[in-house]
């Protein structure tokens, strides 16, 4: 529980029930025809580039990124200042390389990108999976943060009960979003909460300069001071370690998160919903330069809560540091009790919670909507699903993931499941990259291959995800009483990135060998054939 009085907990109960009402209202407004597929999945493709750019970077900037990349500065220093920088730098890799033909060869989902020249069940079915493994990962992280943060946030008792009922409420309420609204609902919510997230973030950033006299260095001295480290502080080393090993497992990192953090299916989803290329040029533009802006307001939160908070009470309230921008919100107030300290806290812990539920709600929607018309309209159907049946099976859909992703969070409450953010970078980066860079690029991209690189990615990130230190041998990991790990790494990216593309590689030129053997076997068949009737002729 935090300290504050019954009084702030009361305002920012008062705040959480109005934005959940005033959200909900919105999102239903916004709603699509339940019989237009074009509507639920691009809405119609309406939104105006500053709108969709805000709505994509509304998807991209996760609770995660607010909260585990804040805390990570706040108690690492340059390691955190080099992820808010690859995090800003994967959006730009996107916008340069894939925004623009994703665009013009996409519809609703990643599987139609992907069937334009590989068309069949297959494609299909794999498409689907990895958009499921690439994103059920990432909505337990968030659902069970969600359960410890918003405990933190309302001074609830830190226990099961307490934490399971938060996950509950956020998950339900992110069913709600997702079924309801489409994509023009969720769009909205992403539009509110970058709105939100901005505003906030930069008058804590301003807060935290002004307290220092808007003196930088000033801001620099006091953080290194207060993180404990002192001029490790600012070199690499304090999140993963300064061995060898260790430093090839902080570049794999930031490798992985460039290539892909804004690969995840539901990131391409916004693509999809602008008018034309230029439109999609523009509203990557507006994206960039939010995620880039936003990046840097969380390295000034972070320092600031190293300079103001100290590492030994963050370090107190969450080992990660999750809580530190809140308690930096509450060390820039008058105290607690304070009508500045009120408000400013209300504000980012409502803002926090808008971006929980517009999060979990956009990863919801991409995993029902690949559900829906990857895997029942096309591989199951076989492209002949009635455009209301598929609106229903959508709706459905996500009903069914919101409840898995709700039972494991509750499950896996008790447990660090950070290392899942990680997993679904990793898949984004060894499974979804390849595949789509392949298909966009190399005319000699074969259905073969495409298969090998999304099952082969995904499944070389899951099985050295699975027996690296991350999850047993050490301390911080999952299971910190059993040692079973082999992969010396925290990140796959290193092995699972080249993996995946040289699966893709492998399989297309296989299938080359194979096509061009059956066509000479085929030559040959005919012309013994040919001879055989010739003499028979004669």
């Amino acid at each position: 529980m935090n300290d504050f009085g019954t009084g702030t907990q009361t305002v920012v109960l008062i705040l959480f029930t109005t934005l959940v009402t005033l959200t909900l209202l919105m999102c239903v407004l916004a709603g699509s025809d339940r019989d237009d597929l074009t509507d639920f999945y691009t809405g119609y493709r309406s939104l105006t580039p500053l709108k969709n750019g805000l709505a994509i970077a509304g998807d991209y900037i996760s609770a995660a990124t607010v909260l585990s990349t804040t805390g990570i500065i706040a108690l690492a220093g340059y390691d955190g200042y080099v992820l808010a920088v690859s995090t800003a730098l994967s959006l730009v890799l996107l916008m340069f390389l894939l925004a623009e033909p994703l665009r013009n060869v996409g519809s609703f989902t990643m599987g139609d990108v992907l069937a334009r020249n590989m068309p069949g069940r297959a494609t299909r079915i794999a498409s689907c999976a990895v958009t499921l493994s690439a994103t059920l990962p990432f909505l337990v992280v968030q659902l069970s943060g969600a359960g410890s943060l918003l405990t933190f946030i309302l001074g609830l008792p830190h226990v099961a009960g307490a934490r399971t009922t938060c996950i509950v409420l956020v998950g339900s309420l992110m069913i709600i979003y997702a079924a309801l609204g489409g994509i023009k609902g969720t769009a909205l919510i992403q539009m509110i909460k970058i709105v939100l997230l901005l505003g906030t973030s930069a008058a804590v950033a301003v807060l935290v300069l002004n307290r220092f006299d808007w003196n930088p260095e000033a801001v620099l001295r006091a953080a290194r001071q207060g993180s404990g480290a002192g001029p490790a502080f600012f070199q690499q080393g304090l999140q993963l370690g300064t061995s060898a090993v260790d430093r090839l497992d902080f570049a794999s990192l930031q490798i992985t998160v460039i290539l892909g953090a804004a690969c995840l299916p539901h990131i391409t989803m916004r693509l999809y919903s602008a008018r034309d290329v230029p439109a999609v040029r523009r509203s990557m533009s507006w994206a960039v330069g939010t995620v880039t802006t936003f990046c840097l307001l969380v390295i000034i939160m972070g320092t600031g809560a190293a300079a103001l908070v100290g590492s030994r009470f963050i370090t107190a309230a969450d080992p990660h540091g999750r809580a530190s921008v809140l308690m930096l919100s509450r060390a820039l107030g008058d105290g607690p009790g304070s009508v500045g300290t009120t408000v400013l806290y209300a504000a980012m812990a409502g803002t926090v919670f808008i971006t929980l539920l517009s999060s979990v709600a956009g990863m919801t929607l991409a995993a029902a909507s690949s559900l829906a018309h990857d895997l029942f309209a096309h591989a199951v159907r076989r492209g002949r699903a009635a455009p209301r049946t598929e609106m229903t099976v959508a709706a459905w859909t996500s009903v069914a993931v919101g409840i898995a992703a709700i039972a494991l969070s509750v499950l896996v409450q008790n447990w660090d499941v950070a290392v899942l953010t990680t997993l679904a970078i990793c898949i984004g980066a060894s499974a979804v990259a390849p595949a789509l860079t392949y298909s966009l690029f190399w005319r000699g991209f074969t259905r073969t291959g495409l298969l090998a690189s999304l099952y082969g990615g995904a499944a070389c990130a899951l099985v050295l995800m699975a027996f690296s230190k991350a999850v047993s041998g050490t301390p911080a990991a999952v299971f910190p009483h059993a040692d079973f790990h082999w992969f010396p790494m925290q990140s796959t990216g290193l092995v699972s990135v080249p993996f995946g593309y040289l699966a893709g590689w492998l399989g297309s030129r296989l299938e080359h060998r194979r096509r061009a053997a059956h066509s000479q076997e085929s030559r040959r068949l005919y012309e013994e054939s040919e001879a055989r009737l010739l003499a028979a002729a004669e």
